[in-house]
């Protein structure tokens, strides 16, 4: 069974026990980066923990550099 998110506007198809840690990794995410979900900031501690539900809106930012 799926469940499908949006992450950084895309839509994406995950297992249904996917957690955000299984997110990054399917997308190939490598650090530094912060991430939401549904506007809500999630520490990076808990995204093996972090539960992803159906039509979740993830977004995975990277920080900005230069001036």
């Amino acid at each position: 069974m799926q469940i499908n998110v949006l992450i950084n506007g895309q839509s994406f198809a995950l297992a249904s026990s996917a957690t955000l840690l299984d997110a990054v990794v399917q997308l190939g995410i490598t650090p530094p980066f912060a991430a939401a979900i549904n506007l809500q900031f999630v520490p990076q501690t808990q995204y093996p923990h972090t539960q992803l539900q159906e039509g979740d809106q993830i977004d995975l930012i990277a920080p900005v550099t230069g001036g």
